[in-house]
């Protein structure tokens, strides 16, 4: 029986087959388009949130480094008043005392003192609004609270809320305890 001569084999892609790849191929490019649209779209999100993380904790710090003292800076009884009822200059209450500002001539001197802060647009300690700063706000809350073993007389829960221009509020709290008894570093 004579032999056929092979036929060769067909190359390349059949239609079906090229149409197949062209169908997988673009549902993928679609799946990865639209996880790049949707990084796009909250990638300003976090550096808003960093922003406001930045300026609560930098307020946080200012506040938690002031004193707490029993009895207002200014009186004489201030390194050794054991209670408000010590301080004949006066005692600390809370919220500023007459003509304090966060931003002089008489600053804040306690951290009692910046119980009801707050500011629109940050500002830096002259009270010049900084750049690209504007549309965020701060606000402050001191409320003497009970930590643990520490009563309330002697601990401070601090409490910075700054908003973005996109009206998110993020808050930090901290606490601010008495060392001895009184704590005038």
């Amino acid at each position: 029986m004579p032999t056929l001569p092979r036929r060769p084999r067909p190359r390349g892609l059949s239609l079906i087959e090229l149409l197949m790849f062209i169908v997988v191929v673009g549902i993928a490019l679609a799946a990865l388009l639209k996880v790049f649209v949707t990084a796009t779209i909250g990638s300003a999100d976090p550096m808003i949130r960093r922003q406001q993380l930045a300026i609560a904790e930098s307020l946080l710090r200012e506040v938690e480094l002031m004193n707490f003292t029993w009895c207002d800076p200014e009186s004489p009884q201030l390194a050794t008043a054991n209670s408000a009822a010590d301080c004949a200059g006066g005692a600390e209450n809370s919220g500023p005392e007459t003509g304090e500002t966060r931003y002089g001539p008489t600053y804040f001197d306690n951290v009692n003192d910046y119980a009801g802060f707050s500011m629109s647009g940050i500002r830096d300690a002259t009270g010049t609004v900084l750049a690209g700063l504007s549309g965020y706000g701060a606000s402050v809350a001191v409320t003497g609270m009970a930590l643990d073993s520490v009563a309330a007389g002697e601990a401070l829960k601090i409490t910075v809320t700054v908003t973005a221009p996109n009206v998110s509020a993020l808050s930090l709290q901290g606490w601010r305890t008495r060392y001895a008894p009184n704590d005038a570093n």
